[in-house]
């Protein structure tokens, strides 16, 4: 009797021993585990093409150099008929502006994405002036001359912010604010990339 007890009880605890482990397998938890003792300890990331695109666009105006300048910036209109002395209306504006290079990363297509393995290519849009904007706070004007029969006009002052704007984004562009925002940019991506598990990385 005594061995029949004994022989029921192990019976039972091994019912619920195995009962045990395929619960533990079957909602993933034993398969898991499993698979990370296959792979000694490491961790492997799967990241796939959608996941990357969807990434990088999600950052949008990706922001990578800002050139700021001081300048002054003069306006003026005349009469045709009339001296400057008489008629004129001249403006000197000191212009303190800041123009944002960077790119646009919503313009990135899935077609522009490889992914093979641990290694991604990436195909940036090209590096774009983002913005372009006069710091009123720091802007003031210098100096304005009027005519004798002659009233300060009212749009000169908007036409010279115009034009400093204009001027502003030129300057920007001849040193080189479109290729110093590629380059960041490229660097930023990489680093994101990299973070994801991508052991070589290719932007052009």
């Amino acid at each position: 009797m005594y061995s029949w007890v004994l022989a029921a009880l192990a019976g039972a605890v091994l019912t619920v021993l195995l009962a045990g482990v395929l619960v533990w397998f079957s909602t993933g938890l034993g398969l898991l585990h499993l698979m990370g003792l296959l792979r000694e300890g490491r961790t492997l990331f799967r990241v796939d093409q959608p996941t990357v695109v969807h990434q990088i666009q999600q950052l949008q105006r990706l922001e990578t150099v800002s050139y700021t300048m001081d300048k002054i910036i003069s306006g003026e209109h005349d009469n045709a008929y009339l001296p400057k002395f008489l008629a004129g209306d001249r403006l000197l504006l000191v212009v303190h502006g800041e123009v944002v290079g960077g790119i646009n990363l919503a313009d990135l297509h899935p077609g522009d994405v490889l992914v093979e393995g641990q290694k991604v290519s990436i195909h940036l849009p090209a590096a774009e002036v983002l913005s372009t904007r006069i710091d009123n706070a720091k802007t003031r004007v210098y100096s304005r001359d009027t005519g004798l029969f002659s009233s300060p006009d009212p749009n000169l002052e908007s036409e010279v912010r115009q034009e400093a704007e204009r001027q502003l984004q030129q300057a920007a562009l001849q040193d080189g604010i479109l290729k110093i925002a590629a380059d960041n940019a490229r660097s930023t991506i990489a680093s994101i990339l990299k973070g994801f598990g991508f052991r070589e990385v290719d932007i052009r």
